[in-house]
């Protein structure tokens, strides 16, 4: 039971993040469009910078589940490498539970309140370009929605592991 919803969660994480990895197309455009303009006809935009900020912002963002579905974020390891797996496995529950799940449900809650005032006001960038900025707050809430996601999947794969 443990593992099969663990592998439904992982399965919508991966996905998402097959999705989201599209995001590189959009920012190398941008990017090869903002260089051409600045430096073949010496005139820059005034919202190339910024959408390249933003663009690159999501990805990163929606990467983070991603990079944790697949095991690739950095650990030090040093202490519990040569323990047993078992110890090891309970470890990581452990670090789970008071650690990783307080923090990434309160960013989570948090982000989310923080995406509905801005909706509210439907609030907009201080810069000469001024885009709307909510819709990147209301993504930025949903990804910390898909890491606690794919913490919860790690949680129950551990717990899983650790039965067995």
């Amino acid at each position: 039971m443990l593992e099969t919803l663990s592998n439904a969660l992982e399965r919508i994480i991966k996905k998402e993040g097959d999705i989201t990895s599209m995001l590189v197309y959009p920012l190398l455009l941008v990017v090869v469009y903002e260089v051409f303009m600045r430096y073949a006809f010496n005139a820059p935009t005034t919202w190339g910078f910024e959408a390249t900020t933003f663009i690159y912002g999501l990805h990163y963002m929606f990467g983070l589940a991603y990079t944790d579905a697949y095991d690739g974020h950095v650990k030090v390891d040093i202490f519990t490498a040569l323990a047993p797996e078992k110890v090891q496995v309970f470890l990581r529950i452990l670090t789970n539970l008071i650690f990783f799940m307080p923090v990434f449900f309160c960013m989570t809650l948090w982000s989310v309140t923080y995406a509905y005032t801005s909706f509210s006001g439907l609030e907009v960038n201080p810069t000469s370009w001024a885009p709307p900025i909510w819709p990147l707050k209301i993504l930025m809430a949903l990804c910390f929605g898909f890491l606690l996601i794919q913490g919860i999947a790690n949680l129950l794969k551990d717990i899983n592991t650790f039965k067995n």
